[in-house]
């Protein structure tokens, strides 16, 4: 996909060195930003092999509002690293989603909390005044900010209607441009042809915004050699882009979809790339 590869060399030609928690340089650009017209396909990179079932799965365990990775251990270990051995995780982003701590004022003047259901705001949302500026879902609760292993990378999206058509609009902090950006796009075009069919929507845009993009990268002879991902993403931009396919879903209600409910159609790939995760 072209958008991708044109984020690629964005980053690779004006990005700066700078140090990351991961003790891993990184070649770093700030504000990076790209969209794609979901109109035209399902925005699965063909200039290398995505891995659809893992990031199905996973956006799948986000709907459910889990906050552990019991089941999604079973399909992926995306989540591991930053698990406690229950298998609880501080930031698990379907918790946000789908149960967002609420604190008020009950009528006697004490504080209690409820939780706030964001998917079902927006649906309900889409239903009834589709024309709101205020469908925002986010994942970001600075108490938990402050304490987690991991804060949320991707921490706040808005749906927008025109003409007939969903956009989604994400904010990231943080995105590795090699490993978590072709996940991110694809999970959240997902998402939003999910939330378009249920609410009798075609889909349209999908916007992007990147706080920090970056490259992780290191020097011959630092003994890093292996997470450096420059050279896979040179090889990458050497390739051209393939037809997009197209993501089938099941005509079911949003807590009946199940994995075998999606389908890609007419995806070819090129081979894989490997890419070393920086924990």
């Amino acid at each position: 996909m072209k958008e991708y590869l044109d984020l690629v060399n964005l980053v690779l030609a004006n990005g700066t060195l700078k140090k990351s928690r991961t003790g891993i340089d990184t070649i770093s650009y700030f504000g990076a930003h790209y969209r794609v017209n979901l109109a035209n396909g399902f925005p699965l990179l063909t200039t290398k092999e995505i891995v659809w079932n893992s990031l199905l799965h996973e956006l799948l365990w986000y709907l459910s509002g889990e906050d552990h990775i019991r089941n999604l251990r079973q399909h992926t270990k995306i989540w591991d690293a930053w698990a406690d051995e229950a298998g609880n995780l501080d930031t698990a982003y379907g918790r946000y989603w789908r149960r967002f701590p609420h604190p008020y004022r009950d009528k006697d003047g004490h504080w209690q909390v409820r939780e706030v259901d964001q998917i079902q705001f927006v649906l309900d949302t889409l239903r009834t005044e589709p024309t709101s500026r205020r469908m925002v879902v986010t994942a970001w609760e600075p108490g938990n900010a402050t304490t987690s292993k991991l804060p949320p990378c991707h921490y706040s999206y808005v749906f927008n209607v025109q003409d007939g058509r969903l956009n989604c609009h994400l904010t990231q902090r943080s995105g590795d441009i090699a490993l978590g950006i072709p996940f991110n796009l694809a999970c959240y075009a997902t998402l939003t042809q999910i939330i378009a069919e249920q609410v009798g929507l075609a889909v349209g845009w999908f916007s992007h915004t990147i706080v920090d993009a970056h490259i992780y990268t290191a020097a011959s002879g630092s003994g890093k050699e292996e997470y450096d991902h420059v050279p896979g993403l040179r090889e990458q931009l050497k390739r051209v882009p393939g037809p997009l396919p197209r993501l089938i879903i099941a005509k079911k209600a949003l807590p009946e979809l199940k994995f075998e409910d999606f389908s890609i159609e007419g995806y070819r790939s090129q081979p894989r790339i490997k890419f070393k995760v920086a924990v």
